[in-house]
């Protein structure tokens, strides 16, 4: 069972290909064995949320909050890491924002 905001490393299909790699992703939250997450990238020219070595990354990267998708739990290898309190509110704030223009 995964928690929100643990950082995990799973298969993970890319929105210009049907390839699936293994990535990190940000677990939002998790229903009935599906886990909603949010990819991350080492491409930190990417608008999104930065995490560094401090909040427990192996390397500088950025959590995409315009990338969200659900996998299966037994898509997941094993949790990395989880977010402080901080970088949670950030998340949350930036979803937040996003999805109150729904109704705008």
């Amino acid at each position: 069972m995964y928690k929100p905001g643990d950082v995990v490393l799973a298969k993970i299909q890319f929105t210009d290909t049907f390839e699936i790699k293994i990535r990190p992703a940000l677990v939002l939250f998790e229903e009935y064995g599906n886990v909603t997450v949010a990819g991350i990238t080492s491409n930190t020219e990417m608008k999104g949320i930065s995490l560094t070595k401090k909040d427990g990354a192996v390397k500088d990267c950025v959590i995409k909050l315009n990338y969200i998708f659900t996998i299966s739990e037994s898509m997941i290898y094993k949790q990395l890491f989880h977010l402080s309190r901080e970088k949670k509110i950030a998340v949350f704030d930036n979803l937040h924002e996003k999805l109150g223009k729904l109704i705008e």
